[in-house]
């Protein structure tokens, strides 16, 4: 088999077929950029829940009477709490946190606001007990056994927020797969539009090469390339689009969304971790549609 001449097909099978090569390398383009931006919310998730977890934290915070009249969480009522707190099933850790210490912390946070800064107050915030857990998934078991007990104003179980953000990401994720899936659908009725028309297009040189003695796959090859190449050229642009969009429209964007920390950066790194998967999906894709295109709707 002349690998010239196989090649010198395929680039007459693109070339003759010019407008559908190109709408068929623009539609995987977009499904696999899709996709791309899919696996970049999973890992952006399992990054998020990885920080959040690690640090998380079940702050049950004091009634303003314990706030107060108890500084150092030496009475009865703050000491009981942080004594059954300890000890309960599964916490590591039980830090007291009294109101002059919220409200530093507070007002740290407040530190580029100064009108803000100059309204709060120490009487706004209660102490607190900040809980520390071995598994952090657990901490509504706190919320539920101390926010009814004497002495307690709240408990504020971060754990809520981590979730509903996590539920967030997963609905944006599983709308991004769905349409990458609509999109692929279209990619691949594309590839096989483009591969009929060309085999009908060369239908006579291919018949030829079959009657001097050319194998079935010998003459099929070039059109098979023909989809796998196109489905690289997609696969190549969809990376280009990811690392455009995360330089023009996430950073510009969601710029200070990262530096708070709140939901993790994407990173370049994170682009060329799923490039491969692309990639691989790309010429899987192609491949198995030319094959299964050739095999069921074109005699050669």
């Amino acid at each position: 088999m002349r690998a010239s001449f196989v090649f010198s097909e395929v680039i007459t099978g693109l070339r003759r077929n010019i407008t559908m090569t190109i709408a068929m390398i623009l539609t995987t383009a977009i499904s696999l950029g899709l996709l791309g931006g899919g696996l970049l919310i999973v890992r952006t998730i399992g990054k998020m829940q990885a920080n959040f977890l690690s640090a998380l934290q079940v702050e049950v915070n004091l009634d303003d009477a314990v706030s107060a009249g108890d500084p150092n969480c030496t009475q009865s009522i703050c000491a009981g709490l942080r004594a059954d707190l300890t000890n309960y099933p599964g916490v590591v850790s039980v830090q007291f946190q009294n109101r002059n210490q919220t409200f530093a912390k507070a007002k740290a946070e407040f530190s580029n606001d100064p009108e803000m800064e100059q309204l709060v107050r120490p009487e706004a915030f209660p102490a607190s007990l900040l809980v520390s857990l071995q598994n952090p998934t657990q901490s509504g078991v706190i919320s539920a056994a101390f926010a009814s007990k004497a002495g307690v104003r709240d408990v504020d179980d971060q754990g809520v927020f981590v979730q509903k953000l996590t539920d967030l990401l997963n609905g944006v994720r599983n709308a991004t797969f769905l349409i990458a899936l609509i999109q692929a659908l279209a990619a691949l009725m594309l590839i096989s539009n483009t591969i009929q028309v060309s085999a009908f297009t060369r239908r006579t040189e291919v018949g030829i090469m079959r009657l001097v003695g050319a194998t079935r796959w010998y003459t099929q090859l070039p059109f098979l390339l023909e989809a796998v190449v196109a489905g690289v050229v997609g696969a190549v642009l969809a990376v280009g689009g990811l690392v455009v969009a995360k330089v023009a429209f996430l950073d510009n964007i969601f710029g200070s969304v990262f530096s708070s920390t709140i939901i993790p950066k994407i990173g370049l790194l994170d682009i060329a971790s799923v490039s491969p998967w692309l990639l691989l999906a790309a010429v899987g894709i192609s491949a198995l549609t030319g094959y299964v295109t050739l095999r069921l709707y074109v005699r050669l």
